[in-house]
């Protein structure tokens, strides 16, 4: 039930020595973004019961993937939470995850973790829920998306606002 492989992106010269080319580091603002899914390529998994989290850092620029998490095990729904605790660890850092459903007790231990869960109502492209998570950074995010990319900022109650 636990982590089965965790395959990370290490930087393995400074940044200073990187070629124009190479992909540069996320800008301060970046932030974490999880999703659950079995091919690797959809978010079309249960959180509870996904065999797979990717994890990626999504800035303004656009996003890169840092991260992919496999857990092992069975991943029914049989009322067994321990298999949360290996994911719940695995999102530690994210802002967002992405799923294509969730269980109201894990919906709870995100929201505490001041992880912002956001359920699709089908199959998604991640590639596409990133690109429009971009556009958004880019435009007007929600406050909360706000708050996430910049945690230390003072709130501006103007902002939540209706003109």
């Amino acid at each position: 039930m636990g982590v089965q492989r965790r395959l990370r992106l290490v930087e393995t010269e400074p940044p200073e020595a990187a070629q124009p080319d190479e992909a540069q580091p996320m800008a301060d603002s970046a932030i974490r973004v999880a999703f659950c899914t079995e091919d690797m390529k959809h978010v079309d998994a249960h959180f509870g019961w996904a065999r797979n989290l990717v994890i990626f850092e999504v800035d303004k620029a656009g996003h890169r993937l840092i991260e992919a998490v496999q857990f092992g095990g069975e991943m029914s729904e049989d009322g067994n939470e321990d298999k949360l605790v290996a994911k719940l660890d695995a999102i530690v850092g994210c802002s967002i995850v992405y799923v294509a459903a969730i269980g109201p007790s894990a919906a709870a231990r995100i929201v505490n973790r001041k992880i912002h869960p956001v359920k699709v109502a089908k199959p998604e492209a991640i590639t596409d829920l990133l690109d429009r998570l971009v556009s958004t950074l880019n435009g007007a995010p929600p406050p909360w998306l706000r708050k996430a990319m910049n945690p230390t900022a003072k709130p501006n109650f103007a902002d939540d606002e209706e003109d």
